[in-house]
């Protein structure tokens, strides 16, 4: 395995945030990293780092915050703005550390991904069950985020510990399950590369399916993903929205599409506010070098945990109104040297629904369709139609669906020049 290879550029890039200052600096406080041992059960001797501001309440919150390959949970701490946030909403922060090579966590055997199977799961949940005991950390309120390795982590811990985690934040992250493998090989290439598409449902009961029998409530989710993200390529972002919309019984069509800030395309499912049960931010032309700076505080909004829970420093900027026409089209496309991926999406600006839909376009000389999601598109070349899923076919005023596809190309990535839903000509 070449894993430290494969993920190189991209911890180069996470610390060269560091050392701009996009990331935060350690807080000012009198509160130190602390490491603890004999935590309990702890298959693969996870380290355990904990950060406890001064002045927690009695019953505080619990953020289990999980690294990147080659970091540390040291490294998370001083390199992320979640300690300085922890002093001033005064939660208890578990940063671990994995021991593997590649400092990487377990998230392919399928020891991880079954619940009380074993692996870097078990040792992160006794983490925090051992601050629930020991610092009154409160379980109704214990939550988890992640980046790259710890991302995936965090969808692991959403899926296999429902009982254990409110909520989860992931950046850079895939699907739970997605990364399986039996091989006992740590990386899956297909996963990586945004290969691996499957149904929501499908999605969905591999998350069922880790814990048999469980039907208490399930965690909310945050995922966050750059359409350039070259080491976990941007088609994970769209499967863990099928998968944990899957999860919580929601539709695909989001209940809030906006964009609080600029480069930041936000959508809600489920819900409007702030703590909606799924909500996903794409974040145009951004690589594999997340969180950035302001990150980490929507993180703390979505599990709310900060003053109102609301979102004091973003605006939406979509028009309360829909504009005039039919329909109006937007594809954006993340290209690289022999292929890309395009995100499309049907907004209809007309006064009456879509009770289901097809979109006509022809793409351009030399690209051919690989894969697709939340739609079936035929054929693969020339002009295509792209037809809605069971899940996505109605479209009321002022609404979208959005779907997407991976293609190769052999060096023209032009975009097509128009769009034509149900015979009409789209802007």
């Amino acid at each position: 395995m070449k894993l430290r290879a494969r993920i190189a550029s991209a911890v180069i890039a996470a610390a060269a945030l560091v050392a701009a200052g996009l990331m935060a600096a350690p807080p000012a406080s009198s509160a130190q990293l602390t490491e603890v041992t004999g935590f309990g059960t702890n298959p693969t001797n996870l380290r355990m780092h904990l950060y406890v501001p001064d002045g927690v309440p009695a019953r505080p919150a619990l953020l289990v915050a999980v690294h990147y390959c080659t970091g540390s949970g040291p490294a998370f701490h001083s390199g992320t703005e979640f300690a300085s946030l922890a002093d001033r909403y005064k939660f208890v922060v578990i940063y671990p550390s994995a021991t593997r090579s590649g400092s990487c966590f377990d998230v392919s055997s399928p020891q991880a991904l079954r619940h009380d199977g074993g692996s870097d799961p078990v040792g992160i949940v006794s983490m925090a069950r051992y601050v629930q005991q020991r610092h009154n950390a409160d379980p109704a309120r214990t939550f988890v985020t992640g980046a790259s390795s710890g991302g995936m982590m965090t969808n692991v811990l959403l899926g296999a510990y429902p009982d254990v985690f409110k909520a989860g934040a992931a950046f850079m992250g895939v699907p739970f399950g997605c990364f399986a493998t039996t091989d006992g090989s740590s990386w899956n290439s297909a996963c990586a590369n945004g290969q691996v598409t499957k149904t929501p449902q499908q999605w969905g009961d591999l998350v069922r399916a880790a814990y048999p029998g469980y039907t208490g409530a399930r965690p909310r989710m945050q995922t966050w993903h750059g359409t350039e993200d070259t080491t976990l390529r941007y088609p994970n972002f769209q499967e863990q929205i099928k998968q944990w919309t899957d999860v919580h019984g929601l539709s695909q069509t989001p209940s809030l599409a906006d964009q609080p800030r600029s480069g930041w395309a936000r959508t809600r499912y489920g819900g409007t506010g702030t703590m909606a049960p799924v909500e996903a931010i794409s974040l145009q032309g951004v690589g594999h070098n997340l969180p950035q700076s302001g990150m980490a505080a929507a993180v703390i909004d979505f599990f709310g945990l900060s003053d109102g829970g609301g979102d004091p420093t973003t605006t939406p900027t979509t028009s309360p109104t829909p504009p005039t026409g039919a329909c109006r089209v937007t594809y954006t496309t993340n290209t690289w040297n022999t292929g890309f991926t395009a995100a499309v999406t049907i907004a209809n600006t007309s006064t009456t629904q879509v009770s289901a839909w097809n979109l006509a376009f022809t793409l351009p000389t030399g690209q051919t369709i690989t894969s697709t999601w939340n739609a079936s598109i035929s054929p693969t070349s020339g002009q295509v139609t792209a037809r809605n899923a069971s899940y996505n076919a109605a479209i009321a005023p002022g609404a979208s669906a959005s779907f997407g596809f991976q293609a190769t190309h052999g060096g023209n990535t032009a975009q097509p020049s128009s769009f034509t839903l149900n015979g009409a000509t789209c802007t």
